[in-house]
């Protein structure tokens, strides 16, 4: 994730392992935008997404997942959109967290 980011021009402050890490990584370092997995070792990726929205209305969401029909969760926790991983390299990532004024050169967590 980390390299696709980059690849893309944002510059990646943090990356966490889980719902607890990525909640704090976030409280820690303010992103502008997050790249969000569905499936979490410790928690659920929506009800983090629900957080993180919930505390910061501005911040972009971007959920990915390994199962490709998940599209209804992003609406249903504040993200900008669901890409399936298998299509997340050709995906529009720029587009996708350019949603909201945040675009290459932002601060993001992948």
């Amino acid at each position: 994730m980390r390299e696709l980011l980059e690849r893309r021009g944002f510059t990646v402050v943090a990356e966490a392992e889980g719902a607890e890490a990525g909640l704090a990584a976030v409280a820690a370092v303010a992103p502008d935008a997050v790249v969000l997995d569905i499936e979490l070792p410790d928690g659920n990726g929506v009800d983090v997404c629900r957080a993180l929205t919930g505390a910061n209305s501005a911040l972009v969401v971007l959920l990915v997942s390994a199962a490709a029909h998940e599209d209804q969760l992003a609406s249903d926790c504040g993200a900008v959109a669901f890409v399936s991983k298998a299509r997340l390299a050709s995906a529009d990532v720029v587009g996708l967290l350019g949603h909201a004024d945040v675009g290459p050169t932002d601060r993001a967590i992948g």
